[in-house]
């Protein structure tokens, strides 16, 4: 009776496995779907769990058909994970090649730090020490608030251009540089609620290079008005589509696009993102670098990323400690290299795909701006 329930506990284990590695196939922006696509490291890691108790059950019976049938399930499970992991490991092939460094040849270079702070943190100090450290030419900032943006008051005497907008509830978002800007803006794609944003800036050496800092809303995030709803992928997946919309209508510039996306790397919406734009993840091929949680090594996400088109090259890309939040910095050099001059494209089906994500997100902020702005009003 007991190796009947034995197996039965396993069964269920394994059909959960199974369903969560492929809840993610499915067409759908609920949070409960889609936050499935983050924990894939860490899944493959539970998978240790079933093959230990399978091991077991077999020793204290007698192997059959259908320990290995388990077993194969299992191997399949764990496949199909790493299928999406070892494209962010050295065993990979890069897409941003990396920069061949002559000494006596010096090369335009431009190192960019980005780092969502958290809007509670109150370590100031902390914080413009590791400005100080890394000393970017770009340094975005994500969730800036009135406390941080008057804490951080002395980046303004070291980088002499900035835009940006501050606000409360983590939605503020803010470049600082030491390179001028020929233009600036800050866009709201979807929402009036999540500020991102544009500038062009005057390399020298370089030419102008588009620059996207964005903050889209994380699924599952649960709204601060007393209610219990969680919200859905969908202004999410809508504001990264319109990105890469952006970069489609201006393909003969270099881009930058960076930010806390809230979706990890090897999703499909951050696939589809790469694919409409033609952006290159300098990750591929080299290292994962997850950014969230920082106090939690187990259970870690690369949600932070920066994108950039051809026409750079890499070199060197590290995670950075942020003191008082819980995610980790981005610190990328990047060299400028020939660019092609290729147009991104995208097939049929994935430019309607983007479209069906674009309408949805707008209808979901639609719906959500009007709440909150009900809230406030109340």
């Amino acid at each position: 009776m007991f190796l009947k329930l034995f197996l039965w506990f396993i069964r269920l284990i394994m059909f959960a496995m199974v369903v969560v590695a492929l809840l993610p196939l499915v067409p759908s922006g609920q949070w409960w779907v889609r936050v499935w696509d983050f924990p894939r490291l860490q899944l493959t890691a539970l998978l240790v769990l079933p093959l230990l108790l399978l091991g077991m059950h077999a020793w204290l019976s007698r192997p059959r058909k259908e320990h290995f049938a388990l077993l194969a399930v299992i191997l399949a499970i764990g496949s199909w994970h790493l299928w999406h992991i070892l494209p962010f490991t050295s065993v990979w092939s890069t897409e941003v090649p990396s920069a061949e460094i002559q000494p006596d040849k010096p090369q335009p270079t431009v190192k960019v730090l980005t780092a969502n702070v958290t809007y509670s943190n109150d370590h100031y100090a902390e914080i413009l020490a590791m400005v100080e450290r890394e000393d970017p030419d770009l340094l975005l900032l994500i969730e800036v608030d009135d406390a941080l943006d008057e804490g951080l008051v002395p980046l303004d005497e070291t980088y002499p251009y900035r835009v940006g907008e501050v606000r409360e509830e983590g939605l503020g978002i803010v470049l600082w540089s030491r390179i001028p800007l020929l233009e600036q803006s800050v866009q709201h794609l979807v929402s009036e609620r999540r500020p991102s944003v544009f500038a062009t800036l005057d390399m020298p050496d370089i030419g102008p290079v588009r620059f996207i800092g964005a903050h889209p809303v994380p699924p599952g995030l649960q709204e601060r008005n007393d209610s219990e709803e969680r919200r859905d992928s969908s202004e999410r997946d809508a504001e990264l589509m319109l990105i890469a919309r952006h970069v489609q209508d201006d393909p003969d510039n270099r881009w930058i696009v960076t930010g806390d996306f809230n979706d990890v790397a090897w999703s499909g919406t951050t696939k589809l993102f790469a694919d409409l734009s033609d952006l290159k993840d300098p990750r591929r091929g080299r290292q994962l670098l997850s950014t969230y949680h920082s106090e939690y090594p187990w259970w870690r996400y690369p949600i932070d990323h920066l994108f950039v088109s051809d026409g750079f090259h890499l070199i060197d890309i590290t995670r950075v400690a942020v003191a008082g939040s819980d995610h980790f910095g981005i610190s990328t050099i990047l060299t400028a290299a020939q660019k092609d001059q290729a147009t991104p494209e995208a097939s049929e089906e994935e430019e309607q795909e983007a479209e069906e994500m674009v309408e949805e997100g707008a209808e979901d902020a639609a719906e959500h701006d009007a709440g909150s702005s009900q809230s406030v009003e109340e």
